[in-house]
């Protein structure tokens, strides 16, 4: 059996707070879901909205008509006399999401109607895009209080509405009350009264069980679920497509036609677009998700991936770590070293490790690439060789000048000078460098991430540590720099990235 996947990032994502995508962002989005993920459906927008919204889907529907996929391509709209449908027609979609009362107190409390003169005006929306000629699906807004408290409403709105040209009934918890034993019970009566109709569960994480829920829709018979990458949305968010796809297939046995391994490329986009970074721990695509950080683990792992279980990392195109700390052991590090390409005698590795331990104790964090280092710093000699040195750098910011800097740095021997101008001190400073670098026809990593922590409580003279996540050669690393100054920390860490490139 094959669960539809509806993908809501586009719409109800950016109802997160600070979240705003702009119409070439959302254009990215909505080809990466709809081309390489392979999710089934987008919503893409609320209409109505604003002009940019307007832009938006027009872009999108352009584009989606001459990739033959215009139907998977969905707007929520509303019962507001047809102007929705209106608005629609000059995007050129042809599906709406349309938004009604799906508990008794809603209806009540927001529209101040009655259930019949709601339903005569919900008649009225769906003649008029049967005219328009653009397909229905219709969302039953806080239907989980809606089964919670006026029962024999949700009842009657889908019994008078069964036989419309409604493709599918949409039923979200809107306010994230349900809890799992509830969503099986309220799915089983629906799908029991009205087992010809398709529906699709819609879950919010206010409790933490927007995922839970969805297994439990779906053992119920839910025929479609809603998700958003990164499980961004309204409150605590909605449903993350990464983990309830991992679900369907492992936990529930049954499939998607989502690509898994283009989950964490589809989150990376959207965490860069958002601006909402993605928690270190959070299943699938967090950061540390696939790193053993126990020195035990990578021992079991060594002999026989004892600490595997199926959510592997190969499967969503990502890779195990094993990270370094005070909880580290031989084998982890050794896992480490691997990846470098370094073996150490038993004698070093012991005092590798008694170091790595210190300073894990110490909080510091270290990387892959820090290895080298302290490997050099324990044996009294240079494993790493510093080619290349800063001699001097000077940067400047002023109010209403652009950041300048000047760079001196001796590689091998000869000196290089060079100036930038840049959109920071350290934009700068890497305009400078990357000067010097195309003169002598050089290649430099790539930048893809940049991470600035500062202890928490820390004051204005604490100790910044900048940990920068490059590309070289098609393998990606992290340096680390450690100063009291942000843009030292960064310095320091691009340092090591442009010795590291020269080993």
């Amino acid at each position: 059996m094959k669960i539809e996947i509806m993908d809501t990032t586009l719409r109800d994502g950016e109802q997160t707070s600070g979240v705003a995508f702009s119409p070439t962002e959302k254009l990215n989005i909505a080809k990466l879901l709809l081309d390489e993920v392979k999710v089934d459906r987008l919503e893409v927008a609320s209409a109505r909205i604003s002009a940019g919204e307007f832009e938006g889907v027009k872009n999108i529907v352009a584009w989606a008509e001459e990739n033959d996929k215009i139907n998977n391509v969905e707007v929520l709209g509303f019962v507001d006399g047809g102007k929705s449908l209106d608005w629609m027609k000059e995007t050129g979609a042809q599906v709406m999401n349309l938004l009604t009362k799906g508990s008794l107190n809603h209806l009540e409390g927001q529209l101040r109607k009655d259930k019949e003169t709601h339903l005569a005006d919900i008649k009225r929306t769906l003649e008029y895009a049967a005219k328009l000629n653009i397909d229905v699906n219709l969302y039953l807004e806080d239907w989980s209080n809606g089964m919670r408290r006026s029962p024999e409403y949700v009842f009657y709105m889908i019994s008078e509405l069964q036989h419309e040209n409604i493709r599918r009934f949409m039923l979200p918890d809107t306010l994230g009350v349900l809890n799992p034993f509830e969503c099986i019970e309220f799915f089983n009566a629906i799908i029991k009264e009205f087992p010809h109709l398709h529906f699709d569960c819609h879950t919010h994480n206010d409790y933490d069980l927007a995922v839970a829920n969805v297994m439990a829709a779906i053992k119920a018979g839910a025929k479609g679920v809603h998700t958003t990458v990164n499980g961004l949305g309204e409150r605590s968010g909605n449903a993350p497509l990464a983990s309830v796809v991992a679900l369907i297939h492992d936990q529930l046995k049954l499939k998607t036609a989502v690509d898994e391994k283009k989950l964490n490329k589809v989150s990376k986009m959207v965490e860069v677009f958002s601006g909402t970074r993605i928690p270190g721990n959070k299943p699938i695509v967090g950061e540390h998700v696939f790193t053993q950080t126990c020195g035990v683990h990578a021992d079991g792992d060594s002999k026989g991936n004892l600490y595997f279980n199926d959510l592997t990392p190969e499967r969503f195109g990502r890779l195990r770590k094993y990270a370094l700390g005070k909880t580290s052991g031989k084998a982890s590090i050794r896992k480490n070293l691997e990846e470098l390409g370094i073996e150490l005698s038993s004698e070093i590795m012991d005092k590798v490790t008694k170091k790595v331990v210190e300073l894990g104790d110490k909080k510091e964090g270290i990387t892959t690439e820090d290895l080298p280092y302290i490997i050099s710093d324990v044996m009294g000699s240079e494993i790493i060789k510093e080619k290349i040195r800063i001699k001097n750098y000077f940067v400047t910011h002023a109010h209403n000048l652009r950041p300048n800097a000047t760079l001196s740095i001796e590689i091998e021997g000869s000196v290089y000078e060079e100036n930038s101008t840049g959109d920071g001190q350290y934009d700068a400073f890497m305009k400078a460098l990357h000067k010097i670098y195309e003169r002598l026809q050089k290649p430099l990593a790539n930048l893809t991430d940049y991470m600035v922590t500062i202890p928490p409580g820390g004051k204005t003279n604490a100790l910044v540590e900048t940990v920068i996540k490059w590309r070289f050669n098609g393998k990606e690393f992290k340096t680390r720099g450690l100063d009291s100054d942000q843009t030292s920390a960064a310095i320091k860490a691009t340092l090591k990235m442009i010795n590291l490139i020269e080993q």
